[in-house]
């Protein structure tokens, strides 16, 4: 639980009864892959099926002796099964169902994810088309550059989201494998068919080669794709915190009846959502940097990977799965400001337009050098003395000795900057 909202499904999945529930039947699948080729006998394995059990309060005390989970866990069941549980954990090594049941379990908080980046797709995509000629001030630096629509920026957003959803396919696709290898991955006491039969029945593939453990770059791999995923949200969130600016106020998140914004100022409506969508993007890049510590470890393995993952795994899934929900609300409900936006950007006076009316001299075949300085003297002018930028071309006698005055009221035209955006977006795939 994070604040007052829940994500069963996704918390489900890391729980420590999910956890053994998915050990167990790599177990359980195992030992019918050894009775299909008669090595024990499949009365015993249907014994197993129907009595294997655990409990996760007598796991714990079992480990509290012999210091090892697995060991613990094989005990408890081996209570509930009875003397057929002899032939359970055949030629394994713990790793074996411990890192394939761990690829299950991040195999479906994936799934998780990439549902909640299609519904975020979905969301920005409606936005793209709703405000397609939304006009508002383009900004570089923070400073105003040149028109552009808020539907353009929801397009931005949406290509992005959906290179993160071919990111997160590809992340899950790659974390899809298991291992049955035994102790170093030689397969010396299990055939690789045990292996075939175990993974295919978990829905997922053999790792192509092992050690002791799935190679850890798979889960660098998965890691990085969230944090990826989190850093695009940070930066829609931190966009969004800009344009709720007082002196900006652009575009305000969603702020609910009775909502207070500060406990001394009756006032405020703070974006607190987005900066908390921003925080925790943090922690979970500072999660990726530990899955890339965990790459490298000795020889066949090492086990410091084991305590960091059992940490960074279940917080970011759940952390990022959470930020999706949040942002998905946030598009969905924001309030856009159409006459701010447009008041915003004819605060600058027309400057917006310095740059149409450079290349407009140039057309008329005055240097480019001299365009600039032309063009730019009137600008400073217009940002010193607060003078509105289109008359002081008009009084400026070298310009107007190649313009018109209805050659230049006409260069001062919002349609020429947003000609293209219809065009942008369906390239972007928002409109068929």
């Amino acid at each position: 639980m994070i604040g007052r909202y829940t994500l069963p499904e996704m918390e489900r999945i890391w729980t420590e009864e999910n956890r053994w529930k998915t050990i167990l039947e790599v177990e359980i699948l195992a030992c019918e892959a050894i009775a299909e080729q008669g090595i024990i006998p499949w009365e015993a394995v249907n014994n197993i099926r129907a009595k294997a059990s655990f409990d996760i309060e007598r796991i714990k005390e079992i480990e509290s002796v012999t210091h090892h989970d697995v060991i613990a866990f094989l005990s408890n069941v081996a209570e509930y099964v009875g003397e057929d549980a002899k032939y359970m954990h055949k030629g394994l090594t713990s790793s074996d169902v411990l890192d394939t049941a761990l690829s299950v379990q991040m195999k479906e908080a994936g799934e998780l994810i990439l549902i909640k980046l299609k519904k975020l797709g979905e969301v920005l995509k409606k936005k793209a088309v709703e405000h397609q000629d939304t006009i508002m001030a383009g900004r570089s630096h923070g400073v105003h550059a040149e028109p552009v629509t808020f539907g353009l920026k929801m397009a931005l957003w949406y290509t992005e989201n959906q290179r993160n959803i071919e990111r997160m396919e590809e992340a899950i696709k790659t974390i899809s494998v298991g291992k049955i290898s035994g102790a170093v991955g030689t397969f010396a006491n299990i055939s690789p068919e045990i292996e075939e039969y175990v993974c295919k029945k978990m829905g997922i593939k053999p790792a192509l080669v092992s050690t002791q453990i799935i190679q850890r770059d798979r889960h660098a791999h998965f890691m990085a794709t969230l944090a990826l995923c989190a850093s695009s949200l940070d930066k829609y969130a931190t966009e969004l915190r800009h344009l709720q600016k007082t002196e900006v106020l652009e575009v305000e998140e969603p702020f609910g009846k009775g909502q207070k914004g500060s406990s001394a100022m009756p006032h405020k409506r703070n974006p607190v959502v987005n900066e908390q969508i921003s925080g925790l993007a943090r922690v979970i890049r500072g999660n990726m940097v530990a899955s890339f510590e965990n790459i490298a470890l000795w020889h066949e393995r090492d086990i410091s990977h084991s305590s960091v993952e059992r940490v960074i795994l279940p917080d970011s899934t759940i952390l990022l799965h959470y930020m999706l929900e949040k942002m998905i609300w946030i598009v969905e409900n924001f309030k856009v400001n159409k006459d701010n936006m447009l008041n915003n950007l004819e605060k600058t006076m027309g400057l917006v337009f310095s740059q149409r009316v450079m290349l407009s001299l140039v057309e008329k075949g005055v240097a480019r050098d001299s365009a600039y300085i032309m063009t730019q003297r009137n600008a400073m002018r217009a940002w010193d003395e607060k003078k509105e930028f289109q008359g002081l071309l008009l009084a400026d006698e070298e310009i107007m000795s190649y313009l018109t005055s209805n050659e230049v009221e006409a260069l001062f035209d919002y349609n020429y900057h947003t000609k293209n955006i219809a065009y942008i977006l369906k390239r972007a795939g928002i409109f068929e």
